[in-house]
């Protein structure tokens, strides 16, 4: 069985960091490159994080790239804590401790981005697993991008109009609005998104989340450090914006995005619609509304609605089984 050749766009903290290890471990995978851009933390951090989990994996000779650090419009935002100020849980003992500039890739994030789809054509899934940014950028720099990928893979946005960020917007779209505006409208090609509420929905337990960290491997114990103090992991009750809206539990927000990527019967229903990006207002700016009258004769995507949690639970589990 041929290889999918996979891209990975992110902003890497915790979340980020299991989902690409889910793609490591997957073996019909071969990513291409994870390109880095701002979000959890500032876009220097998240290329350092990507290397500590390509090194903890064994897979340094996968190349990074260093991409956006700032939004499209140039309007710095606040970082959020979530997964700790440099994205990982303010737990890595020896951070900035090595020249980790020496293994990024001189190429700018974008340039490469194009380079590969156009090296690539009809080929390449990207999976999309924080602020858009390097995504616009690149379609306005090469606009048949779109039609060159064989599909594109988001976590972000909201279908319910219920907000982590603010009260209607996700924060992986408010970080960049007109970004997300952007991608939604120019990305032809069939499209994939995860909804913040989605993958609340399809949360899993705390007693998983346990047996997965205590695996005996290198990446397990990865993960079981840098969760260790952060506070999006606690288990007490209303600490989380999720735990108040959809009930506690583990939720790793960004490897649904993957794990729909590597096996589409991960998903079993999806939305077939039109969306669009609010890029105005003051509560709704970032928001993502799904047009299911067809009245805005936009791109058509499919939204996740439902998950085979059981042939998701061992896919999760498997990345944590890297040695």
């Amino acid at each position: 069985m041929s290889q999918k050749l996979m891209i990975i766009d992110c902003d890497c903290g915790i979340d980020d960091a299991q989902a690409i290890m889910l793609a490591l471990s997957s073996s019909n995978v071969r990513i291409l490159a994870i390109t880095c851009c701002f979000g959890n933390t500032d876009v220097d951090n998240v290329c350092q994080n990507v290397l500590r989990v390509l090194s903890v994996c064994q897979r340094t000779q996968i190349p990074v790239f260093r991409g956006a650090n700032i939004c499209l419009m140039g309007t710095e935002k606040q970082f959020k804590d979530h997964f700790g100020t440099d994205g990982l849980g303010d737990v890595l003992p020896d951070r900035d401790s090595y020249n980790w500039q020496t293994q990024i890739q001189k190429e700018h994030a974008v340039n490469s981005l194009i380079r590969l789809v156009n090296e690539h054509p009809g080929q390449i899934s990207l999976v999309a697993l924080g602020p858009l940014t390097n995504l616009a950028l690149a379609v306005k720099l090469d606009p048949s991008l779109p039609q060159k990928l064989k599909d594109l893979y988001i976590m972000g946005g909201n279908m319910e109009g219920k907000g982590n960020m603010m009260p209607c917007a996700e924060f992986n779209f408010y970080m960049d609005p007109e970004s997300a505006y952007i991608v939604l409208e120019e990305y032809v090609c069939p499209t994939h998104i995860a909804t913040w509420e989605f993958t609340c929905r399809n949360k899993l337990s705390w007693e998983f989340f346990n047996e997965m960290i205590s695996q005996d491997t290198a990446a397990a114990r990865f993960m079981k450090m840098i969760t260790s103090k952060c506070w999006a992991f606690s288990r007490e009750p209303g600490l989380n914006t999720r735990d108040i809206v959809f009930g506690t539990g583990f939720v790793p927000y960004d490897s649904f995005a993957v794990a729909a990527c590597v096996d589409g019967s991960v998903i079993t229903e999806s939305i077939e619609c039109g969306v669009r990006v609010e890029i105005q207002g003051e509560l709704g700016r970032g928001m993502m509304a799904l047009d299911l009258t067809g009245k805005l004769k936009s791109h058509r995507v499919f939204v996740m609605k439902t998950c085979n949690l059981t042939k998701f639970s061992s896919m999760l589990m498997a990345s944590v089984q890297q040695p």
